[in-house]
């Protein structure tokens, strides 16, 4: 539960911030701070990533009391690239500040310190995560979001550079693992040097290759965003930005708060039952995974015309619906694959095919760059990367689900999760077109109401029986 109120805080918050900075900044600053931050989460992800990774694989509550030098390798690697990190900041922010806070080493000073703070945050969240401390995690999260909002809103309406609010970012996140790091402590134990390049080995073995894939996702993100600013224009970049920002967050936070606990339970079970069961539970977290993302999918689009009259800053409206629907099919296919299909070859920790997946992603993004953008213009940009990020979940399901080795997932909950959704949707089209409060009034418990009422009846991807299960005890202990 703690998981699940950890993601709805970080879900609203980072919407309400989103749209706020947008609206303060003005299309042409926010489209300059959406592609710092994409470089900003590049830097993280080639500097840190392997290592939060590595940290969900290979630390637990048992490994943090029996296998100190995990935590003593994590953190060594950490502390020295983040002290590279902050020094090249540092000297970013020594030449460009005297030139003002719009010069590029100013803005490139701000990317070093927000990547730095995301690099942080991530790490010790995972830490708390992989130990399934979730009243630990929530407070991390919910801190985090609210110096975030206050210090990220505070420098967009006093210091309205992008350089300031990416700064402001970083020191958000970097301030919240301060104020906690009481609790984010393992027990002292010695400090074994020799095993640290042993340690490094290990992460670096099963990290690098998730590292360099994510990395060419990044790298995918800010190609689009800077073609879109050469064919159109920095204003035309922002309304890109905003767009791919919030679908992607409808998706992968949810995604991503699941894979946080869904992952860990898989980890468990090879902890205490081995691979085989290990392999079930993450055919089992698939269906999970598709049977909640699926109906969050078609519920935006049921909701996207309402939502950008409502919600969404004047000046991006029009643009912002037309991006979203681009991007959503390639959106969700990115965020199954990292959740549903990525965790097939993570659990056995031969994560080589991950790299070869992003390839094709750059592959055919590159394909469509060429070819889109001359008849659709900034539109083609977002229809190219849906086109690459689809290839690459496909190919990356092929690459798991045959084979010697392949992983055998529920196909007949998958299956009933789909045909829940497009009932949903045919029901909730016809109201679309209500005036925005109306339709978000009808939309959003309708459609709630009627995927829930269909899980229910047919126990979709177990999750009836989880939710008896999770009951049971709750009944047991009222009824003694």
């Amino acid at each position: 539960m703690a998981v699940i109120a950890a993601f709805v805080i970080n879900a609203g918050l980072n919407f309400v911030l989103g749209l706020l900075i947008a609206k303060l900044l003005g299309p042409a600053d926010f489209g300059r701070f959406a592609l710092a931050t994409t470089g900003a989460i590049v830097l993280n992800t080639v500097l840190f990533e392997w290592l939060r990774l590595s940290a969900t694989r290979f630390y637990s509550g048992r490994v943090r009391v029996d296998e100190p030098w995990i935590r003593h390798g994590l953190d060594r690697a950490y502390l020295r690239l983040g002290l590279l990190l902050a020094a090249a900041a540092a000297l970013c922010g020594a030449f460009g500040f005297g030139q003002g806070a719009d010069a590029r080493e100013a803005v490139l000073c701000g990317t070093g310190v927000a990547a730095l703070g995301i690099g942080v945050f991530d790490y010790h969240a995972a830490l708390a995560r992989a130990r399934f401390d979730g009243k630990l995690y929530l407070g991390l999260v919910a801190v985090k979001n609210v110096l975030a909002l206050v210090l990220m809103a505070g420098a967009a309406w006093f210091l309205p550079q992008p350089a300031w609010v990416l700064a402001a970012a970083g020191f958000s996140q970097f301030l919240a693992v301060v104020l906690l790091r009481g609790w984010l402590r393992d027990p002292a134990a010695t400090f074994e040097r020799a095993r640290l390049s042993t340690t490094w080995g290990v992460f670096a073995r099963y990290g690098l290759p998730l590292i360099a894939a994510n990395a060419a996702y990044q790298l995918l993100s800010f190609v689009n965003r800077g073609a879109v600013a050469s064919h159109a224009g920095f204003e035309e970049a922002g309304y890109f930005a905003l767009a791919a920002d919030v679908t992607s967050r409808v998706l992968t936070t949810l995604g991503m708060a699941l894979d946080l606990l869904l992952f860990q339970i898989a980890v468990q079970a090879e902890e205490h039952h081995g691979r085989a069961a290990a392999e079930a539970q993450v055919a089992r977290n698939a269906a999970m995974v598709f049977a909640l993302l699926a109906p969050c999918a078609v519920g935006f689009w049921a909701v996207l015309p309402a939502l950008q009259a409502l919600v969404v800053p004047e000046a991006y409206r029009g643009p912002f619906e037309t991006y979203s629907l681009a991007l959503l099919p390639g959106l969700f296919g990115f965020a199954m694959m990292l959740y549903a299909v990525s965790p097939g070859v993570q659990i056995r920790r031969r994560t080589m095919p991950v790299i070869v997946a992003a390839l094709v992603a750059l592959g055919l993004n590159g394909i469509g760059l060429l070819v889109l953008p001359r008849s659709f213009g900034g539109l083609g940009v977002a229809l190219a990367q849906t086109l690459g990020l689809t290839g690459a979940c496909l190919w990356l399901g092929w690459r798991v689900l045959t084979g010697p080795e392949r992983l055998t997932f529920p196909w007949r909950q998958i299956g009933a999760a789909a045909a829940a959704c497009a009932v949903m949707g045919l029901a909730l089209a016809p109201f679309r077109a209500l005036p925005p409060a109306t339709a978000l009034a009808v939309l959003v418990p309708m459609g709630m109401g009627l995927y829930g009422a269909l899980v229910w009846a047919f126990d979709i991807a177990g999750l009836r029986s989880q939710i008896m299960a999770r009951l049971r005890p709750t009944r047991a202990v009222a009824a003694e």
